[in-house]
């Protein structure tokens, strides 16, 4: 699950997943990089429910292993593959890399045109994405409460996650998500970027033990 817009789509990791002997599917989001559909936070997490459910009807064409499915998702497709998760039990593994604490940045906001003037000067207007800002961010504020992954640490409790970051900010999410979990949980900041440039070595041999775990 590729992040906002899109950028770094991690198609390295996706090669050596293959080639460790796993199916890999790498999707856009409806309304981003010409997909159909029109573009929004939840709607990112429908399309992963609808991915999973795609998997299943189609396992045995495909030769999909629809017991053994584990999400991996970088900065908002990290934050969509800890929502996702809660709506999938079947799926007891997911891979976050670099989560976009989507509630973090604007908690702060209160209007809606204080929030459109903060989301362009952040630069996440983009033109890969076909709804308009207003559109795109309003839930942020209308439903804080459901971006705000610290709350989602009871629903998580059974899931197998590691974090991975390039800064501490995010540590308040993992230590929520890390009290309430009865599984495995694992976070770690390492010194990068936000694509993991230099260590994308370090980082795919990190997923891959944690599919063979």
């Amino acid at each position: 699950m590729h992040g906002y817009p899109g950028n770094e789509k991690n198609l390295d990791l996706a090669q050596a997943v293959r080639a460790h002997g796993w199916n890999v599917i790498y999707f856009d989001y409806r309304g981003s990089w010409g997909s159909q559909g029109r573009f929004g936070f939840k709607n990112c997490v429908q399309d992963v429910i609808n991915v999973v459910s795609f998997c299943k009807q189609h396992q045995a064409d495909l030769l999909i292993d629809t017991t053994n499915i584990v999400l991996f998702g970088h900065s908002m497709g990290g934050w969509i593959c800890l929502k996702a998760l809660q709506e999938l039990p079947a799926i007891k593994k997911g891979f976050v890399l670099s989560t976009w604490d989507i509630y973090g940045d604007y908690k702060n906001v209160k209007s809606l045109k204080e929030l459109i003037r903060k989301v362009k000067e952040d630069g996440d207007e983009y033109f890969v994405l076909n709804a308009p800002v207003k559109k795109i961010f309003k839930p942020v504020l209308e439903f804080p409460d459901y971006f705000n992954l610290t709350n989602d640490a009871k629903a998580l409790a059974d899931k197998q996650i590691i974090m991975l970051d390039e800064h501490s900010s995010n540590k308040y999410i993992a230590d929520a998500i890390k009290n309430g979990n009865k599984a495995y949980f694992e976070y770690q900041v390492w010194q990068t970027d936000h694509p993991f440039t230099n260590k994308r070595v370090s980082m795919i041999n990190k997923v891959i033990a944690f599919l063979d775990k």
